[in-house]
C-alpha cells in the first residue's frame, strides 16, 4: 500500500513538473502567432473547447452530481469573462515586453488574491504575506527597471503584466469558490464556451489580424490549444487534486522560469544581471506570499 501510494503522488508530481512546462511553452506561441494578441486568445480557448467538453462530460459520468437548482452557470460566465480578461491583457502584454516579464508580472496573481480577500472578506493579513509582498515589490522593480531606458513599449508592456495578475487573482478567486461543489472539468468547459464568446467580439471590435495565413501560423495557434490549455491545464488539474495544495502551488512557480529558459533558447531573449536577479526575488516573494496565504 505504501509503495502503491509512493508512486500515485510520483505520478501525480511528474504532471505537475510537466504540466506547468506546458503552460510555460504558452507565451512563445503568443510572441510568434501570426493572429492579433486577442484573436490568439479566442483560437486558444475556442480550439481547445471540444476537448475540453470531452473531459468535462467524461467527467461528468464519473463524479459529477445530479443537476441542482443552482447550477453555478451564472459564477461560471464571471470566471468566463475573467479569464477573458487575463488572456487579451496579457497577450498584448508578451507583444509589447519581453516573456520573461510578461510571464513573471503575471505570476504576481496570489498577492492580489490575498489582498482582495483581505480587502472583501476581511481575512487577516498575516505579517509573513506582508513580507512576500515586500520581497516580491522588489524583484518586479529590478525586474523593470531596465525598461525605464528602452520607451513606453516595454514599460506598457511591464504594465498590462500587472493588470494580467489582477484579472488572474479576480478568475482564482471566483473558481475557488466553483470548485467546492463543480468539477474542474466542468467549469473550464462551460467558463471557455464564455470566454470565446467575450474574446471573439474584442478582436473584431480592435481591429487585429484575426486569422493566421500560413500553414505554420494555424500549427502554432493548434499548438498553443493543445500544449498549454488542453494537455497543460489538464495535467495541472490531475497533479493538485493528489498533491498538497502548499506544494502544487510553489510546483506551479516552475511555469515562469521555463517560460523564460525557453524564451532564451527559442527567441534570443537575454536577461541582464538585474532581470535575473528581479526575476528570483520576484518568485521568492511569491513562494513566501503563497506559504503565508496557506497559513491563514
Amino acid at each position: 500500500m505504501i509503495v502503491a501510494a509512493g508512486r500515485h503522488q510520483a505520478l501525480a508530481l511528474a504532471a505537475l513538473f510537466a504540466g506547468a512546462t506546458c503552460i510555460g511553452t504558452s507565451a512563445l506561441f503568443v510572441k510568434v502567432s501570426e493572429a492579433g494578441p486577442i484573436a490568439t486568445a479566442f483560437w486558444r480557448i475556442f480550439l481547445a473547447l471540444p476537448f475540453l467538453w470531452v473531459w468535462a462530460l467524461a467527467a461528468a459520468r464519473r463524479t459529477e452530481p445530479a443537476a441542482t437548482a443552482d447550477n453555478g452557470h451564472a459564477m461560471m460566465a464571471l470566471a468566463g469573462v475573467l479569464f477573458a480578461g487575463d488572456l487579451a491583457v496579457w497577450h498584448w502584454s508578451i507583444k509589447l515586453t519581453s516573456v520573461a516579464n510578461a510571464t513573471l508580472l503575471a505570476n504576481l496573481a496570489p498577492i492580489f488574491v490575498t489582498l482582495a480577500v483581505w480587502l472583501f472578506f476581511r481575512h487577516a493579513v498575516n505579517p509573513a504575506f506582508l513580507s512576500g509582498m515586500a520581497t516580491a515589490l522588489v524583484g518586479v522593480t529590478l525586474l523593470i527597471g531596465a525598461d525605464f531606458g528602452l520607451g513606453g513599449r516595454e514599460l506598457a508592456g511591464d504594465a498590462l503584466g500587472v493588470v494580467t495578475a489582477m484579472f488572474y487573482g479576480a478568475y482564482q478567486i471566483t473558481i475557488s469558490r466553483l470548485r467546492a461543489r463543480l468539477s474542474t472539468a466542468r467549469i473550464m468547459a462551460w467558463s471557455g464556451v464564455t470566454t470565446s464568446a467575450v474574446l471573439l467580439p474584442l478582436a473584431l471590435f480592435t481591429g487585429e489580424q484575426l486569422a493566421a495565413v500560413t500553414v505554420s501560423g494555424w500549427a502554432k495557434l493548434i499548438g498553443l490549444a493543445l500544449v498549454a490549455q488542453v494537455v497543460g491545464q489538464s495535467l495541472i488539474a490531475y497533479a493538485m487534486a493528489h498533491l498538497p495544495a502548499t506544494f502544487s502551488s510553489v510546483g506551479l512557480l516552475l511555469q515562469p522560469v521555463m517560460a523564460a529558459i525557453f524564451a532564451w533558447i527559442l527567441l534570443g531573449e537575454d536577461m541582464g544581471a538585474l532581470q535575473m536577479a528581479g526575476g528570483v526575488i520576484v518568485l521568492a516573494g511569491i513562494w513566501i506570499a503563497r506559504r503565508a496565504e496557506r497559513m491563514l
